[in-house]
């Protein structure tokens, strides 16, 4: 597949603006080239490249809408979607919660793509496997592992002059190790949008050390412990926290940002003072497109200001409703940090838990965002500043609320997620109190 070029698809918008017979009409392309290389018992099992390309037309007659796709471009093919979509949206009840589409913006472009990404070809994946593989091989180690690249487009364009084009590439890379009894094991997640950002064998090094050191497991008794949380198990839970800062849900007594009489926490201390959440579509390390899936603009917003909840996501029906101002819904969430490394954290540790990664997690209760998961894949028990021995995993029960109110420390923040997973974010590692493991579990 060709990666539509901006002039390319404005063309293709135009035309389809063009035919429409509707009162508005949305326009929507996107195209996506993903390579790809899976790796497990320390050999390759499936290898390639997939892509795909499609238009999205959405049309209304008054508050009455319909969309259809196509994934062929053609002037009948084009004529055909659009006809599609007025049909259903003559068909279509009213939506009493419509709202027009939006007014002509100006989007200011996000660093999206990477050239050295983009050119990723089977040889660079092959050889990222290949160093896991081999150096499994020569320690008695059993390798698996899934890289995957993308280069891909979108395209948004509307019938009030909206129109935006942006290119983007990714790279996502997980390994597990184990040793080949099945006692020890270990686990790495890099994300990057930049391949010279990207070390296969940094990573791959850190997931057999991990490996190495977790056999032997010993028994810890359940119960509320200091933890040193690594980056990819905090993003893991702070996930599901972020999923509450859209207001309505907040206003409708759906979120831990509820109050009573219908109103939220916008402006209340809910979290340790040190803090800082924000979002930014022009980050250099997690660059996102600068608008949303409603094509509103994305602005540098902050969410939590010094422990303080600073901002909501409003929708454009219920900042009608609220008299509020909408704007863009975040692409991404940064998270202030240190310069200290995971390695301080611990030696600053007299007694904790390190968790490398969490899983498994599932809502609890979404008013107090209580989680429940399991840890896995390395963990270890800290004593005066050193890893003493590996633990076996432990079943908690946590919400990242209270998480965030028991910070002791705050490590350096690094880019976790991509487009496989959940919004992009850069999260540090930390240190917290009082984290509450509620059982054991043998799994490794």
């Amino acid at each position: 597949m060709t990666i539509l070029t901006q002039e390319q698809t404005k063309r293709i918008c135009d035309r389809v603006l063009s035919l429409t017979k509707a009162d508005e009409c949305i326009v929507s392309i996107g195209g996506k080239r993903a390579g790809n290389i899976r790796f497990a018992r320390n050999a390759v099992s499936t290898a390639g490249l997939t892509d795909d390309t499609s238009i999205t037309v959405r049309v209304a007659f008054g508050k009455r809408q319909g969309t259809a796709s196509i994934n062929e471009f053609d002037d009948k093919s084009l004529e055909r979607v659009v006809r599609r979509a007025e049909e259903l949206a003559r068909l279509a009840p009213e939506n009493p919660e419509f709202m027009p589409a939006v007014g002509k913006a100006a989007f200011k472009q996000s660093a999206t793509f990477v050239q050295k990404t983009a050119d990723i070809d089977p040889e660079i994946r092959a050889q990222a496997a290949a160093y896991s593989i081999e150096a499994c091989r020569k320690q008695g180690l059993v390798a698996a592992g899934f890289l995957t690249d993308t280069t891909s487009f979108e395209t948004i364009a509307n019938s009030n002059g909206v129109f935006g084009h942006q290119v983007l590439t990714s790279l996502d890379f997980t390994c597990t190790i184990r040793t080949e009894d099945g006692r020890g094991s270990g686990w790495v997640k890099r994300s990057a949008r930049d391949l010279a950002k990207f070390d296969p064998r940094e990573a791959a090094d850190v997931a057999i050390e991990k490996a190495l050191r977790s056999v032997d497991a010993k028994a810890l008794e359940p119960g509320r412990y200091t933890v040193v949380l690594e980056p990819a198990a905090t993003s893991d839970l702070l996930a599901y926290m972020f999923n509450g800062f859209d207001a309505r849900r907040a206003d409708e007594g759906r979120s831990f940002l509820s109050k009573a009489g219908g109103k939220n926490r916008l402006g209340d201390k809910l979290f340790d003072e040190k803090v800082n959440i924000w979002t930014d579509p022009w980050n250099p390390d997690v660059p996102v497109l600068p608008w949303d899936n409603d094509m509103r603009a994305r602005e540098r917003t902050a969410l939590i200001k010094d422990g303080r909840v600073a901002a909501m996501d409003y929708s454009a029906y219920w900042a009608k409703q609220k008299n509020a101002r909408s704007i863009g819904s975040p692409g991404n969430f940064i998270m202030g940090g240190t310069d200290k490394t995971t390695a301080e954290l611990i030696a600053n540790t007299k007694k904790g838990v390190l968790v490398t990664r969490t899983w498994y997690i599932r809502m609890v209760d979404p008013q107090s965002v209580a989680l429940t998961g399991l840890t896995r894949d390395g963990t270890f028990y800290i004593e005066n500043g050193k890893i003493k021995h590996p633990i076996k995993n432990f079943r908690f029960n946590e919400s990242p609320v209270a998480l965030l109110n028991n910070i002791e420390e705050i490590g350096k923040p690094v880019v976790i997620g991509g487009d496989e997973g959940p919004d992009p974010m850069v999260i540090p590692s930390m240190k917290v109190r009082d984290f509450n493991f509620t059982s054991l579990s043998d799994a490794v």
